[in-house]
């Protein structure tokens, strides 16, 4: 099988000759580390390397790649420093406070720049000083960047390179904003929680418009491009309970997820994700209710139990991620213990295992490779 097709089938619970090894794998900070502590200096494949050191067959591009289409918004915010800020104590970094692309006024620690804001470099902590959209007037100005028609959105030759990629061999999908994480970029998490209640009719007015940007995006996309999977990203859960409850989810999330599944499932797409952090333990049904058949990321320490998901929702949903991070920290009998645990719903289908995010820098490259090699036996690659 190529990878294409084996990862459609583990996530519609069809017949697999292996379960996919994606392993899953850091940003910049992990790197640095693993340098230090066994990576050669000379692999830039990383993955391609994992494969090698464990013993599975190399493939093309078994990670999933993710179409560049032009969701964001056009015109973006200048991304600039508008302050340095000197460090509290003797030894401690400064900060900068600076706007990001998507105009939000922000505070990070000045070990990073502006533009590690963008895409998701490294793990960056940040404090959110001012949202672009504060007034009705800043709505106005923000929907101006959102025009689905500008031809900017899409390459110029997309129909055509979308063409060739029909019988591609490796996994291709689309990434999109859902309704609450997009509403929490321009507002900002807690004004969007009041507004919730204090103006409804403000926040489904701006639902709807993006709900009708997205599916006139899609629009585009789909007669050209028939993407394996479409997620979309919702974080909105914490360690033990979601951001809002299931409720409030219905009245205002529900019915943009529903109308986009009816677009997306309509058009072939075998996979239509959903990608939240935390513990969505009170959001499965909803997502399923939704037409989500993959979640993902599934963070153990936020108290999310895979096996029991699976015990209770069957076939309903399919999962991606779900390896505990911190046992592969630990490594040795921790991380074994874990894929045991992880061994049944591997088995049953409908699982891709991976790390539960990004791999932290905290996992050494000995026990990254210790987990791979783990992973590459439960899944039946060696």
């Amino acid at each position: 099988m190529t990878p294409r097709q084996r990862f459609n089938a583990a996530l519609t619970f069809g017949t697999l000759d292996h379960v996919p090894f994606v392993p899953g794998f850091g940003r910049k900070s992990t790197r640095e580390a693993w340098l230090r502590q066994g990576l050669p200096a000379h692999v830039t494949d990383i993955a391609a390397h994992v494969r090698e050191l464990t013993g599975v067959p190399p493939e093309p591009a078994a990670e999933p790649i993710v179409l560049e289409a032009g969701f964001r918004m056009i015109p973006q915010f200048e991304e600039k420093i508008l302050e340095r800020r000197p460090p509290p104590d003797p030894g401690a970094r400064g900060t900068l406070v600076v706007q990001d692309w998507k105009g939000n006024i922000c505070e990070i620690s000045d070990e990073f720049d502006v533009t590690y804001l963008r895409n998701p470099v490294d793990f960056v902590t940040r404090s959110w000083l001012r949202c672009p959209v504060e007034s009705r007037a800043d709505w106005a100005a923000m929907i101006r960047r959102y025009d689905p028609g500008d031809p900017h959105r899409l390459p110029a030759d997309f129909a055509r390179s979308a063409r060739l990629s029909h019988d591609r061999p490796d996994v291709g999908g689309i990434s999109i904003s859902g309704p609450f994480w997009q509403l929490r970029e321009w507002l900002g998490f807690e004004n969007l929680c009041m507004l919730l209640l204090d103006d409804p009719a403000f926040v489904g007015e701006m639902i709807e418009f993006w709900q009708l940007f997205v599916s006139a995006m899609l629009g585009r996309i789909l007669p050209h491009y028939r993407p394996d999977f479409i997620t979309v990203n919702e974080d909105m859960a914490y360690k033990e309970k979601p951001m809002i409850g299931p409720g409030m989810a219905r009245r205002f999330l529900l019915p943009c997820w529903r109308a986009w599944a009816g677009q997306i499932r309509g058009a072939g797409v075998p996979v239509y994700e959903v990608d939240s952090d935390g513990d969505v333990g009170l959001l499965l049904p909803l997502f399923i209710e939704a037409g989500f058949n993959s979640n993902t990321p599934l963070e153990v320490a936020a108290g999310n139990d895979l096996p029991a998901y699976r015990r209770k929702y069957g076939t309903r949903m399919a999962y991606r991620g779900g390896v505990d991070k911190r046992a592969m920290a630990a490594g040795g009998r921790v991380i074994e213990r874990e894929i045991a645990r992880l061994q049944p719903v591997i088995d049953a289908g409908g699982y891709i295992p991976s790390c539960d995010h990004g791999v932290p820098p905290d996992v050494s490259w000995p026990n990254f490779l210790l987990y791979s090699r783990l992973l590459a036996r439960a899944t039946g690659w060696i």
